[in-house]
C-alpha cells in the first residue's frame, strides 16, 4: 500500500479514541468539530489547516493538531506534517497506547511521502514499540529503510510482516526486491513465485521478476514479465515502472 493510500486507512480508524480526549461536557461538539475538520483536510485542506490553527488556540488538543497534521498532507507538506504528527503522537494528552501508535505510524508515511527514510525509520520504530504485531507497520518500516537502502533490515523486517500474514502476495513481492538487492537471488525468485502462486498474474510481481530476470541477464525474459504487466494493467503504477525498463531494453 502506498503511503497516502495508508495514511487515508490510519486515518478512517482515528476519530472515536482521541475523543476520551476532551472533557465529557464538551464531548459532543468537539467530536462534531473534529470529524468535519478530518473530512475537510481532504477535500480542502488550506480550509482545515485554518480552522484546526484557531482550534488549536481555543484548547482543541490532540484532535486539533492531528486535523493540523493531515491537512499539511493535503497541501503536500509532508515533512512539516509528519513532524506534527511526531509531536502529536508523544503528547501526554494522547488517550491510549493504540491511538499513539497509529499516529507515529501516519508520522512514518508522511516522512516517506516527503522522501525522508531516516525520519521514517524513527517514527515507525517507535509505533512498532507500542502496536509489534501488526503486519503493515513492519511492511511500512521495511519501505523506510529500504529508502536509506539498509536492505538488511528491509528483509528482516518483511520476515516479521510475513510470520503475522504469511500469504500477503505484496510482502513477498517487497522481500523479493529486498532479497535481490542482497543478490539472494534464488530466495529472491522464490519469493516472486509464491507471491504469483497467491495472486495469479500480479502486475508487481511481474515487474519484480522482470528486474529479476534483467539483473541475471535473461533479458527476454525480462521484457516478456514488463510487457505482460503492460497488456494486462496498462494504467497501474506497475505499468509505469514495467514500461520505463521496457524502453530501457529497447533503446
Amino acid at each position: 500500500m502506498l503511503p497516502m493510500q495508508r495514511m487515508a486507512v490510519i486515518a478512517c480508524l482515528l476519530p472515536l479514541p482521541v475523543l476520551a480526549a476532551v472533557g465529557t461536557a464538551r464531548r459532543q461538539p468537539d467530536a462534531a468539530h473534529y470529524r468535519q475538520c478530518l473530512n475537510t483536510s481532504s477535500d480542502n485542506p488550506a480550509a482545515a489547516l485554518a480552522d484546526a490553527e484557531a482550534w488549536i488556540k481555543a484548547g482543541g488538543g490532540v484532535p486539533a493538531q492531528h486535523c493540523a497534521a493531515l491537512a499539511l498532507v493535503g497541501l503536500k507538506r509532508y515533512a512539516e506534517a509528519g513532524s506534527r504528527l511526531d509531536r502529536t503522537a508523544a503528547d501526554k494528552a494522547v488517550p491510549s497506547s493504540a491511538f499513539r501508535a497509529a499516529l507515529f505510524d501516519q508520522a512514518g508515511n508522511a516522512w516517506l511521502l516527503a522522501g525522508d527514510g531516516a525520519h521514517a525509520v524513527q517514527s515507525l520504530s517507535a509505533a512498532l514499540t507500542l502496536s509489534a504485531g501488526d503486519a503493515d507497520l513492519f511492511a511500512d518500516l521495511a519501505r523506510a529503510q529500504a529508502m536509506i537502502r539498509n536492505w538488511h533490515e528491509v528483509d528482516l523486517d518483511l520476515n516479521a510482516a510475513l510470520q503475522i500474514a504469511p500469504r500477503r502476495a505484496d510482502l513477498l513481492v517487497l522481500r523479493a526486491s529486498a532479497r535481490r538487492a542482497l543478490k539472494r537471488y534464488d530466495d529472491s525468485r522464490n519469493d516472486i513465485e509464491a507471491a504469483l502462486k497467491i495472486k495469479p498474474g500480479d502486475a508487481n510481481a511481474l515487474v519484480e521478476r522482470g528486474l529479476l530476470r534483467r539483473q541475471l541477464g535473461d533479458l527476454g525474459g525480462a521484457k516478456k514479465d514488463f510487457q505482460a504487466v503492460l497488456r494486462a494493467a496498462p494504467a497501474s503504477t506497475a505499468a509505469a515502472q514495467a514500461k520505463e525498463n521496457l524502453d530501457a531494453l529497447n533503446p
